[in-house]
Parts: C-alpha cells; sequence; structure tokens
C-alpha cells in the first residue's frame, strides 16, 4: 500500500469506527425504547380490555342473578339461563360462552355445533388445553386466560383474552372473551414507528460520516500530492532501469545460448550420425538407440533456439520490429493453434531508442495473456505508424474479462508490465473487454518527451 493511502486510511479508520459504534448505541437505544414504548401500549389496552371483560360478565350475572338466587335447580329453569345468555351479545364477535365442569359445552351461540360435545381435551394450535385452562382460572378466582380460537366474523384462528366465573351451586362455567387483533395492530405500529426513526437517524449520522470521510480524504491527498510525486518519479526511474537491466541480461543470455551451447550439441549430432552410419552395418540395436539420442538432441537444439529467440529475437536488431512481430506471429500460431491476422502498416517510422524492444515485449504479454485466460480462437494484430507516433492493437474475440475488477486489484503482473513500459515512453495505454471482443491498444510517440 502506498504511502499516502496508508496515511488516509489511518485517519478515515478511527472516524468510522467511532461512527459505527455511535451507531450501534443508537440502532440498540431506539430498539429498546421502542420496545418498551410497544409494551407499554400493549398492558395498557389489555388492562382496558380486562375492565371490559369483567364489566360483560359483571352485567351477565347481575341479569341472571334473580333467577340463580331463587333457588331452583330444575333443567327448565337452567335452559331458560342458557337460551337469555344466548341472545346477549356485544358486537359481531362479541358473545357469552357456557360450560360445565368436566368440560363439555352447554352454551356457544355462535357455534352451535359445539354445544353438547365433551371438549375437555380440545387443545388450540399453541398446544394449550383451553378448556382445561379456563376452568382452573374461573377456580382460582383469577378469572382471565389467553388463548387462541376462531373469529366468528373471519373465520381464522386469533389470541383471545377470555374472563371466567364459576357457578358453583349448578357446576356451570360462564365467561366471554375479546380478540386481540387490534393489540397486535397498536404494538405493529409503534414499532413500525420505532423502526422508521432509526431509519432517519441512521440516514443523518451517515451523511455526517460521509462528509467527514471526504474531508479527511481530500485533506490526505492534499497532504501527500508533492511527495507521491516525487516517488512516482524515482519509482519509475527505477522501474526503467530494472526493465533495461532485464533487457541487456537477456541480450547476453542469447548470444551464448546461440553461439555456446547451440554448436556444441550440433556437433554432438553429427557425431551421433557418423556412429550410426559406421553401426549400420552391425547391430540394428545400436543404430535405434542412436537414432533416438539424435532424435533427442535435435529437440534439444530446437528448444535452446526457442529460448534464445525469447529472450532476445534476432530480427529485431536485424531486420526491426515488423519482421520480428512477424516471426513472434508466425511461431505463437504454430505452438498455441490459435488464428493470427497480422496487418503491418509501420512503414519507414523511426522509433526512439528501447520503443521497438518494449512494443515486442509488450505484445508477447499480451498474447501469454490470451493464450492462458481468454480461450480466443482468432487474434487480430495491427502495427501502424506516422511521423508523430506508433500504434499497436491487439484483439480477440475471446471471453472477455471484468476490467473494473482487474483495476480494483491493480491488474496482473502482465499487465502492469505492459503499463511501466508504456509510460516510461509516456505513451497511452487503452484495454477495454466485453464478452467476444477483447482489445488492447499503445500508443507511442515517435520522439520521447521529457518525463518531469
Amino acid at each position: 500500500m502506498q504511502l499516502k493511502y496508508k496515511i488516509v486510511a489511518l485517519g478515515i479508520l478511527p472516524l468510522i469506527l467511532a461512527v459505527a459504534v455511535i451507531s450501534a448505541l443508537v440502532i440498540f437505544q431506539n430498539q429498546r425504547l421502542g420496545e418498551q414504548q410497544a409494551q407499554l401500549i400493549e398492558d395498557s389496552i389489555l388492562a382496558s380490555k380486562r375492565a371490559e371483560l369483567k364489566n360483560y360478565v359483571e352485567m351477565a350475572m347481575s341479569a341472571l342473578a334473580p333467577v340463580y338466587e331463587s333457588g331452583r335447580d330444575d333443567e327448565q329453569t337452567k335452559q331458560k339461563v342458557l337460551d337469555e345468555l344466548a341472545k346477549l351479545s356485544f358486537g359481531i364477535n362479541g358473545y357469552f360462552f357456557v360450560y360445565d365442569h368436566n368440560g363439555r359445552s352447554l352454551m356457544h351461540p355462535r357455534q352451535a355445533a359445539l354445544v353438547g360435545k365433551d371438549l375437555w381435551s380440545m387443545t388450540d394450535p399453541h398446544g394449550l388445553p383451553v378448556i382445561q385452562a379456563l376452568l382452573k382460572s374461573a377456580q382460582s378466582g383469577d378469572g382471565f386466560q389467553h388463548y387462541a380460537w376462531e373469529k366468528p366474523s373471519t373465520g381464522h384462528v386469533t389470541d383471545k383474552l377470555a374472563y371466567v366465573v364459576m357457578l358453583d351451586r349448578w357446576g356451570w362455567m360462564l365467561g366471554t372473551g375479546i380478540y386481540l387483533e387490534d393489540v397486535e395492530r397498536a404494538t405493529h405500529q409503534a414499532r413500525e414507528e420505532v423502526a422508521r426513526e432509526i431509519y432517519t437517524t441512521m440516514l443523518a449520522i451517515g451523511v455526517v460520516a460521509l462528509v467527514a470521510v471526504l474531508l479527511v480524504f481530500a485533506c490526505g491527498l492534499t497532504l501527500n500530492a508533492s511527495e507521491h510525486r516525487l516517488a512516482d518519479k524515482k519509482l519509475q526511474g527505477l522501474t526503467q532501469r530494472i526493465v533495461s537491466l532485464q533487457e541487456e541480461e537477456r541480450s547476453r543470455l542469447s548470444r551464448e545460448l546461440h553461439d555456446g551451447i547451440s554448436q556444441v550439441l550440433v556437433s554432438i549430432k553429427f557425431q551421433f550420425e557418423l556412429a550410426a552410419l559406421e553401426l549400420e552395418a552391425g547391430r540394428e540395436k545400436g543404430q535405434d538407440i542412436l537414432r533416438q539420442g539424435i532424435g533427442r538432441l535435435a529437440d534439444a537444439i530446437g528448444e535452446v533456439r526457442s529460448i534464445s529467440h525469447d529472450l532476445r529475437p534476432s530480427l529485431l536488431d536485424t531486420l526491426g520490429l515488423a519482421a520480428a512481430v512477424a516471426q513472434l506471429v508466425t511461431e505463437f500460431e504454430l505452438r498455441s493453434g490459435l488464428t493470427l491476422h497480422y496487418e503491418n502498416n509501420l512503414g519507414d517510422v523511426q522509433l526512439v531508442d528501447g520503443a521497438p524492444v518494449a512494443l515486442f515485449r509488450i505484445l508477447q504479454e499480451a498474447l501469454t495473456n490470451i493464450e492462458r485466460h481468454a480461450k480466443a480462437k482468432t487474434v487480430y494484430i495491427d502495427l501502424e505508424g506516422d511521423p508523430a507516433q506508433v500504434r499497436l492493437s491487439v484483439c480477440d474475440d475471446g471471453v472477455g474479462f471484468n476490467i473494473n475488477r482487474l483495476e480494483e486489484i491493480h491488474g496482473g503482473i502482465g499487465l502492469r508490465n505492459i503499463r511501466e513500459r508504456v509510460d516510461h515512453f509516456n505513451g497511452h495505454f487503452s484495454l477495454s473487454s466485453t464478452p467476444g471482443r477483447s482489445e488492447l491498444i499503445i500508443t507511442l510517440p515517435t520522439r520521447l518527451r521529457s518525463l518531469a
């Protein structure tokens, strides 16, 4: 990481960390307050509903008190009371119900099919034995019970709060209930309001944090501008020096391979051929062995010459860039199996020292990348020049790649080498890629301008 980015990071990271901690605290506090608010709303509504239910049951008890306190326990009297209770209602979903102490339904005005049935073991969707829980609540004196029951107006099972009392002499449990959908709506609305407040607060914090980060970033870039230019200039000079040394070493190694090892291997090849001729009249096994050795040596010679050419093509020094590129294209086409189309319009353009080598190496890097990654079938190479500049274009029909992603990771070694070579000559580097077409365009001036 460059120094300027380190300095900017040291300024931005603590700020981002502080904003993150503050945001987390704000979210936690708002959520806690929101839950408290929702709980208060729920408790308040439930308290009013408990009072309402208790009032309904007391009114029903007052209505049947004259009959119940008269002491009459015959079935006709009880049925009359049940009929009167069935007529009492408050709203569509408000009604009274009666069960005996064994869990048998005696009266249910909204679900007549349940009347007379033993519902002792019936459970709601949460697994609660509803009638048992209601009887236990009525017998304990508390009277209130939460459970789930089918709502008459919708036919859906909904949470319900009931209040029940015991008529001990008759062994009845009398009660009524209120469905709690409005409680759920109120608490849900409270939570949504809290969520909106959290979003508004976080948006404000985000805007402030973004402004602060941009200010820190701008200050960091301004502080390091001059150091950055100086460091880049020194780095560019050092990079070019390394490239020059590499080219010198490749030239030396190329000469040694061609003038030394290659000649030795050729002489050995001639010796083996002579030995094979001398043994033709003798044992054939010896002839086969020698011929195999000759073949291997011939391959070794070809490999050495290939290495020599890769390190420093002789045509580049003798016939120039256009001829060297033509030879490279031919050899690459034979080796890779790809189809290459080479157009040479360079003419008599005179390039500055080092530019032919740079363009040749750039083409080598481009073809290597195509062979390894592009999965292409055809490559188009165009080399042209005029008195002001020379232009190299390499285009393939491969799968393409994501240039933005490549920029984020600063490209591969090959592309980085291409950029450095182009920057040294104050040239222009252009890269575009879509599925089916990727193109690299390099433009170098024919006269090298000052790097300053």
